[in-house]
């Protein structure tokens, strides 16, 4: 990515200033600011809007439903008595790991996300992360549609891919008119990029 190639930039930059000038036997310093300037970027994770919303969402439900359910579960299983043989408790509390789990994982995300709507990209009719792709595969002649998205949002039943996957990373940076080549478990396969849209 942009972000990763910048930071392997920095780092070379800042060791030739460390080679150029022998009276410099540390870093400049500006170095460390710069490096965790570009960490942050790196880390950062791109959602659409709606992507955000949902993952809001879930987070609701997980604190204000899920949490206290699994609440009431546990006290309900420690009021059967013996905790060592009792199935119920410990289905609970697994419930309860995962639970939590969950709730600092989206609670990441949403912290370290770069939230992108697709309405207001202006990209020149190049395939980037948040657009909507038509294409056609060149050897049957089908069209199908993608919006390429965040991982969590990815749904390709409903014609959304992650922007990690393999066609996601074919299309990017493409533009109408272009051949993208998307390495499948059969081969090679050769689709015609229609149309870019942003909505």
């Amino acid at each position: 990515t942009w972000a990763n190639s910048w930071f392997i930039r920095s780092r070379r930059c800042i060791r030739s200033f460390t080679k150029t000038n022998p009276n410099r036997r540390v870093a400049p310093f500006w170095a460390p600011a710069v490096l965790l300037l570009l960490e942050e970027e790196m880390s950062k994770i791109p959602l659409t809007v709606t992507g955000a919303e949902k993952l809001r969402e879930e987070l609701h439900r997980l604190k204000t439903v899920d949490r206290p359910s699994v609440v009431a579960a546990i006290a309900e299983a420690r009021s059967h008595g013996d905790l060592s043989e009792n199935a119920e408790y410990d289905a609970a509390k697994e419930r309860q790991g995962f639970i939590e789990g969950r709730i600092a994982e989206v609670e990441g995300k949403l912290s370290n996300a770069q939230i992108i709507d697709p309405k207001l990209l202006d990209a020149d009719g190049r395939c980037v992360f948040g657009a909507t792709v038509e294409m056609e595969d060149q050897d049957s002649g089908d069209g199908v549609t993608y919006q390429i998205v965040g991982e969590d949002e990815a749904d390709i039943k409903n014609g959304k891919i992650s922007v990690n996957s393999p066609v996601a990373r074919a299309l990017i940076g493409k533009y109408a008119g272009d051949i993208a080549q998307v390495q499948a478990p059969g081969g090679i396969r050769e689709y015609e990029i229609i149309d870019v849209r942003y909505e």
